[in-house]
């Protein structure tokens, strides 16, 4: 089976909070991806709670976000009922990689169920290069992939950096 994992497509991401103008150009990208992709989709929700100040990663980024229930932690309008429409699994992650996406697959693949991952979202030099790099090495013979064009990074010089740190450790990108 291949996976493509939507990762933290949030409104708070796309022109929220944190939001920049190439999240939001190459969203129509990405939804015509996840709409045409064959295989099974996966999504992470970035999300915090109202202590969001108070926790490590507030304290070193102090922007509240993803707040949960906020219209912020929400997905994009574009991607809003594609979970429902294709029985995607939702993973609400803490932080920037999601453990539970990782330890599922894995568990999926040691019964021989996975064939390929493929990683697209935000933000490409933080959750994306975290799921990707956790995903790597929990199935390190499971092709692992990004599609930097249906990527985008805090800025354009970070998403580059991190999509030269996944080649780097055997993530393709597909550019």
């Amino acid at each position: 089976m291949n996976y493509l994992i939507l990762v933290d497509v949030q409104n708070d991401f796309v022109d929220g909070a944190l939001g920049t103008a190439e999240a939001q150009e190459m969203l129509p990208r990405l939804v015509e991806k996840v709409r045409q992709f064959e295989g099974t989709l996966l999504v992470t929700k970035d999300t915090h709670g109202a202590d969001y100040m108070d926790t490590q990663e507030g304290r070193n980024l102090p922007v509240p976000h993803c707040i949960k229930g906020t219209e912020g932690w929400q997905l994009a309008p574009s991607l809003l009922a594609l979970p429902a429409v294709r029985g995607a699994k939702v993973y609400e992650k803490p932080c920037f990689g999601s453990t539970a996406l990782a330890a599922d697959l894995a568990a999926l693949n040691a019964k021989g169920g996975v064939d390929s991952v493929e990683l697209v979202g935000l933000c490409t030099d933080i959750c994306v290069v975290s799921n990707a790099l956790l995903l790597k090495a929990a199935m390190p013979e499971v092709p692992v992939s990004v599609d930097a064009t249906c990527c985008a990074g805090v800025t354009p010089e970070k998403h580059e950096a991190a999509l030269n740190v996944m080649e780097s450790c055997q993530v393709a990108v597909k550019r």
